[in-house]
């Protein structure tokens, strides 16, 4: 008669992979070095004022120059209904990404994906803006600065609710040197970097991009 075989021991729970997104790509070469070196998402800005924006034409060339599962996220900051439309029709973003005074109605109207983004101003009553915000997949939580993003500002980390309902999308300064601290401290869904791994304002270094993927990658050992 063979023994019973011996009850298997309980496999250790998963860590969490912090996923990446690189975004203000302008250029199909950035977005490839970002999927090569293992990004999950990029990042397209479709706001006229900023040094990152691209033309729905530019956006269709490095969205179509990416491997597959990697993401595209297209991101409004006070969009026309019009742009917002068009870019859903022309690239096929997998989650829009509003970083104005969008309102819940605004940012639901498309019947897309989106995630929100909170610029951490002072005063701000972050589980209030999650409630407000419950349809959205994420919040990205970012500097409060003009613009949308990229300037290159951390803000204080210590400020983030423990009980935020929603994934957290961290963003705002973050670069190689601070990134494996970042996410030790805050346990983030995502990070989101922009003006940390560029060369000039728009222009990525994959250098720098390989970086910060590695030292997101040391934070979740």
């Amino acid at each position: 008669m063979s023994e019973t075989p011996p009850p298997l021991s309980p496999s250790p729970a998963p860590r969490h992979r912090t996923r990446i997104k690189i975004c203000g790509i302008t250029r199909v070469e950035d977005a490839q070095a970002a999927a090569s070196s293992g990004a999950d998402a990029i990042g397209l800005v479709f706001y006229p004022p900023s040094p990152r924006n691209v033309s729905v034409a530019q956006a269709r060339d490095i969205a179509f120059s990416l491997p597959p599962f990697v993401s595209v996220v297209a991101l409004f900051v006070n969009a026309a209904p019009d742009l917002v439309e068009e870019v859903i029709d022309q690239i096929r973003p997998a989650l829009l990404q509003f970083h104005g005074d969008e309102t819940p109605q605004d940012c639901a109207r498309y019947r897309h994906p989106y995630i929100r983004a909170a610029r951490m101003r002072e005063g701000l009553d972050l589980l209030d803006f999650v409630s407000r915000f419950s349809t959205s997949q994420a919040l990205v939580l970012d500097t409060d600065q003009p613009g949308c993003g990229g300037g290159g500002e951390v803000f204080d980390w210590s400020r983030i609710p423990a009980n935020v309902a929603l994934p957290l999308v961290l963003s705002g300064g973050l670069h190689a040197a601070n990134v494996t601290h970042a996410i030790r401290q805050v346990r983030p869904w995502a990070v989101d970097v922009s003006s940390g791994v560029e060369a000039s304002k728009g222009i990525k270094s994959a250098q720098r991009i390989a970086e910060f993927i590695a030292a997101v990658r040391a934070a979740d050992l």
